[in-house]
């Protein structure tokens, strides 16, 4: 991997963390609000119609040729998963918990890598593994005032992207990124907007609230651009430690608009979360990739 490559893929992956902390904190506000599938469906058709009015007059039928079909469409339901999951999470708890929660993802993104891409995953990334998770009970330890049901959406957020991730490195050399996308957008479209009109309410959206519907698009879909194109230039052992910017960035989006400030304790598991995540990172940050799948 040339440096040249990994510094533009480091720039691109800080630029899609900051997105999507943003989508989160908006998503968290308009769920006060409208019904989360609602939300979603906004998300991705928002992105859906910019793809198709911005970037199909030019890339055309590079946006729906894809090698592997099967793959692609596992990588694009196991964000809708991703989605709907994160929604409802934020919804019930704080965007910066609800993130420390999900972002346990890259140390099993680590371990995972061993048997689905051939990375060799060593003794450190499982002592990782198990610091992570001590950092993931320590924000939902009892007594710490975060809803249950909202720390099961969030566990299974964390499990569905930990699928995305791995998927978007084993297609990331195969695939145009524009494809992945297109792909991922249109499933997802599909499936929230399909869902939609059971969960419209009466409330007619301000001026206001339409922008921040169509900015989920935005954010979404810049966001996954990005994100999808850091990992055709990056090694995932040298993206992974990044993703914990996003908790400084919620964190701040937090406080900034809904006046939350994690306890110290919930800091404290979060921190532990970002340095297993970075422990993890390096120990397979020098190992050969071997396609398997």
């Amino acid at each position: 991997m040339q440096h040249g490559h990994s510094m533009r893929g480091i720039a691109l992956f800080m630029g899609c963390v900051f997105l999507f902390a943003c989508m989160d904190t908006t998503t968290k506000y308009l769920s006060g609000h409208f019904q989360t599938p609602l939300i979603v469906a906004a998300r991705y058709g928002v992105n859906l119609l910019l793809m198709v009015a911005v970037l199909a007059p030019r890339h055309g039928r590079e946006m729906v040729t894809i090698k592997r079909t099967r793959w692609v469409i596992v990588r694009a339901l196991a964000l809708s998963v991703a989605s709907i999951t994160m929604a409802l999470a934020v919804q019930r708890m704080p965007v910066a918990e609800t993130s420390a929660i999900l972002f346990f993802a890259p140390v099993l993104v680590t371990l995972t890598a061993g048997p689905l891409l051939g990375e060799r995953v060593g003794s450190r990334s499982f002592a990782a593994a198990a610091l992570g998770l001590g950092g993931v009970l320590l924000i939902v330890r009892p007594g710490s005032g975060l809803d249950a049901l909202g720390v099961l959406f969030a566990a299974l957020a964390m499990l569905a992207n930990t699928s995305y991730q791995l998927l978007s490195r084993l297609l990331g050399a195969s695939e145009r990124t524009i494809a992945l996308l297109f792909y991922t957008t249109l499933t997802g479209t599909i499936i929230f907007c399909a869902l939609a009109p059971w969960f419209v309410s009466g409330r007619t959206p301000s001026g206001f609230e339409l922008l921040l519907f169509f900015s989920l698009g935005v954010y979404g879909g810049l966001g996954h651009f990005l994100f999808t194109a850091a990992y055709r230039n990056t090694a995932a052992s040298l993206l992974a430690p990044l993703n914990y910017m996003q908790l400084v960035f919620v964190s701040v989006l937090g406080w900034l608009v809904f006046s939350d400030l994690p306890d110290a304790l919930s800091l404290t598991g979060m921190g532990i979360i970002a340095i297993a995540g970075i422990l993890a990172a390096l120990s397979s940050h020098s190992s050969p990739v071997k396609r398997s799948v």
